[in-house]
């Protein structure tokens, strides 16, 4: 079965599969760490309540066999800990078809976490861990040689996922076109990183050869991963170098990261060791590929007549196991940036000369003086929605209140999510909201005030508020 198998790009799967399971494992921590506060049992998007108004055709999930936090934080720990031994090798130490029953085991954790997590988890990364996480269900271990089909599935996935992108650029907002997007997106992105402020005052120039190079990877390039080496290799290390451009110049959560893996799985990396002998694959093991790669191929097509409309969606998943989805990222890009900056008083009857304390978010801007942080591969789920209530208050209709009850009443799990809780011996008695334009400092600025943000106020987003007696 010398069709089969592609023995050269053994080395290229092992990087795949440890580096896919160690994002598998920041998800899992992510959920684990977060949870409690978004969609616990109390939290601000209860799981029970979503339960009620679901049903597993819908949204397949263990949790509809019963919910508890005690159950997910058991699911989000397992998960993390089963990651973590197939990203240090274990799924190389057993039998084939258990280590594939411990991917699917994974995907299958994962996925029940996803189908709960409603407005928290409805990111395109979610679903592109999801249909990566499947694929490497078949990838195999060290019993076989890699499968071929199953790394073309990989360089289709890493197709939609670049040509997906460029497209709903060229499609999106003129900026792009006329290469000028980068002008303002290091500013307003949702989160930007400690190196974004530098990537922001490069020369306007420079800004205009980023967005050229981002067309010329996103849609040229793309089509290269489907021609023989060392051409697809190529095409991978671009993609690779491009990916790290954005890692250092923001915050995306594991996209780049997993874009970066799926690419991996491209490169031919013979020149560095020799491929160790292996068996054929088992029968049962081919038919298996056989029949994955003809679902995916029947299921994608409603992602390539995405690709080809004229209204491409951005990302968005065509059935409840998220397992051929289409991607897109930053088809419109803000020339502004508005932060909503929550404060708190102890003040029962708040006026001119009270006091307003600001609460702290871990990644998003709100200190001027405060340095953007690195977080990603981790995703701050709370600071990235707290962006897109910025953008309208239709992004928060859901969870903002229900946040800022659990502020006033001093919820602990709520406030291990911000960075700086301001009223750390009792709960405030008042709490606002405020809508501030911020905007990176010019080098004569940052001099003079060490303040990486200027911002001025806009207006009030939520006028005071407190608990009912």
């Amino acid at each position: 079965m010398e069709w089969f198998t592609a023995p050269e790009l053994w080395l290229g799967r092992t990087v795949f599969q440890r580096g896919l399971a160690v994002l598998y494992c920041v998800a899992f921590l992510s959920a684990a760490l977060q949870f409690r506060a978004l969609i616990g049992e109390r939290g601000m998007l209860p799981v029970p309540e979503y339960l009620r108004r679901t049903t597993p055709l819908r949204s397949p999930s263990l949790f509809h066999w019963r919910y508890s936090d005690r159950l997910f934080a058991g699911v989000a720990w397992t998960g993390a800990a089963l990651a973590a031994a197939l990203a240090a090798g274990a799924g190389d130490t057993v039998p084939l078809a258990v280590a594939m029953l411990m991917w699917l085991l994974l995907w299958g954790l994962y996925l029940s976490i996803v189908n709960v997590g409603q407005t928290w988890y409805g990111f395109g990364w979610e679903s592109l861990l999801l249909e990566t996480g499947f694929l490497a269900v078949f990838l195999g271990n060290d019993d076989v040689a890699p499968p071929l089909l199953v790394l073309l599935l990989l360089r289709w996935l890493l197709f939609r996922v670049e040509f997906g992108a460029g497209l709903i650029k060229i499609r999106g907002d003129a900026c792009w076109r006329k290469l000028t997007c980068l002008c303002h997106h290091h500013e307003t992105q949702p989160m930007p990183g400690p190196l974004s402020w530098f990537f922001h005052r490069l020369p306007r120039p420079l800004h205009r050869v980023e967005a050229a190079a981002n067309h010329v990877v996103q849609l040229g390039v793309p089509f290269l991963l489907f021609t023989p080496q060392p051409v697809a290799s190529i095409a991978a290390g671009l993609m690779i170098a491009t990916q790290l451009w954005l890692v250092l110049s923001g915050n995306f959560a594991w996209l780049n990261w997993l874009t970066i893996v799926l690419a991996a799985a491209v490169l031919d990396l013979s020149a560095l060791t020799a491929a160790p002998p292996r068996p054929d694959p088992p029968l049962w093991y081919a038919a298996l590929v056989v029949a994955v790669t003809a679902l995916v191929l029947v299921r994608s097509h409603r992602p390539v007549r995405n690709l080809l409309s004229r209204h491409q969606a951005m990302n968005r998943s065509y059935d409840p196991f998220h397992l051929v989805n289409t991607y897109g990222a930053f088809g419109t890009v803000g020339r502004v940036r508005d932060e909503i900056v929550v404060e708190g008083t102890s003040d029962r009857d708040p006026g001119p000369d009270t006091e307003w304390r600001e609460y702290g978010f871990k990644g998003k801007p709100g200190d001027p003086r405060r340095l953007p942080r690195q977080f990603a591969p981790y995703h701050l789920r709370l600071d990235w929605l707290m962006w897109f209530a910025a953008l309208s208050p239709g992004y928060a209709r859901d969870w903002f209140g229900p946040f800022v009850e659990r502020l006033l009443a001093g919820d602990r799990d709520t406030l291990r999510l911000l960075a700086r809780n301001p009223f750390p011996d009792a709960p405030p008695v008042h709490v606002r909201a405020l809508l501030y334009r911020y905007r990176f400092s010019t080098w004569r600025e940052l001099r003079a005030t060490g303040a990486w943000w200027q911002r001025r106020l806009l207006r009030v987003y939520l006028p005071p508020v407190r608990l009912r007696d």
